[in-house]
């Protein structure tokens, strides 16, 4: 099973061996905390710029910032051996009670960016896919496998459901998104099946005079050049909109080989008799 990588994720790492990064590398990858940046208007470059230019003022961090252009990783995840990032405090303890671990330690921080410079909608996709193409990369259940750092810390935090909250989404909705996010990337497209065509002689009674047709998915096609020699019919090609007029009527045509083909039903519709002969592959117009 693949997944389809809709955006690039990228690299932007924060400088190792600092209080932001300290390069540690997680043991393992168990769930996705889902916080938003609480900087209205912010995005995701300017995060980063912010981390790193504060780069050993403080312990805090996360692994990814998503905004509605870019999705940059500044702590290593998806584009690297995963390490730890400080997103969540150590002494809280509900991340132990749902995951058994400290989110520090076994969790990927995931930053939505928002406000009214930001394209919430195309910020709300990109966030929503990372998620899910996280969820893939480390063989987790989005269904039981996202959390929020306002369910994690909540005497402190309220994201990301305030960040959503500035374009009318819900948390609930996320994981929602997130769910159907993932089906959608891991489902297996089938193949349109091949399309066969069955050679058909196209015989028009006036002088029995054969022309090559051929049969698609049970109709037949005459070629549209043929009805103007044979008939009579007037021809009028729109070089502009591709389009062809049998006596000013509209038809819907397929080109192959460099010619226009018509069906069979529409020449009944042009007033003509068309008699087909299927057992040998013949077509008798009159």
């Amino acid at each position: 099973m693949s997944f389809k990588m809709k955006y690039e994720i990228t690299k932007k790492y924060l400088t190792s061996k600092t209080k932001r990064r300290s390069g540690t590398k997680m043991p393992t990858v168990k769930f996705i905390v889902a916080h938003d940046t609480g900087n209205k208007g912010s995005t995701a470059l300017n995060n980063v710029t912010y981390y790193e230019n504060s780069n050993n003022s403080e312990s805090a961090s996360a692994h990814l910032f998503v905004d509605d252009k870019f999705i940059y990783e500044c702590i290593p995840a998806l584009t690297g051996t995963p390490e730890k990032a400080w997103h969540v405090l150590y002494n809280k303890t509900k991340d132990n009670e749902l995951y058994g671990c400290d989110a520090n330690d076994a969790a990927i921080g995931v930053e939505y960016c928002y406000g009214s410079k930001i394209n919430s909608a195309e910020a709300y996709k990109r966030y929503v896919w990372v998620m899910a193409c996280i969820c893939y990369k480390f063989n987790l259940d989005p269904k039981k496998s996202i959390t929020a750092h306002f369910i994690l810390d909540p005497e402190r935090k309220s994201d990301p459901k305030s960040g959503l909250a500035d374009s009318g989404r819900t948390y609930e909705q996320l994981l929602k998104d997130i769910v159907l996010e993932y089906e959608d990337c891991t489902k297996v497209e089938t193949p349109a099946p091949a399309v066969v065509d069955t050679l058909t002689k196209v015989i028009f009674t006036v002088d029995n005079k054969a022309f090559d047709g051929f049969m698609r998915n049970g109709s037949n096609y005459v070629p549209a050049s043929a009805l103007k020699e044979k008939l009579g019919d007037e021809l009028s090609w729109n070089n502009v909109t591709k389009e062809l007029k049998v006596n000013g009527i509209l038809a819907n045509t397929i080109f192959k080989d460099n010619i226009n083909y018509v069906s069979a039903q529409f020449v009944i519709s042009l007033g003509h008799k068309v008699a087909p002969d299927t057992a040998n592959k013949k077509l008798y117009i009159s």
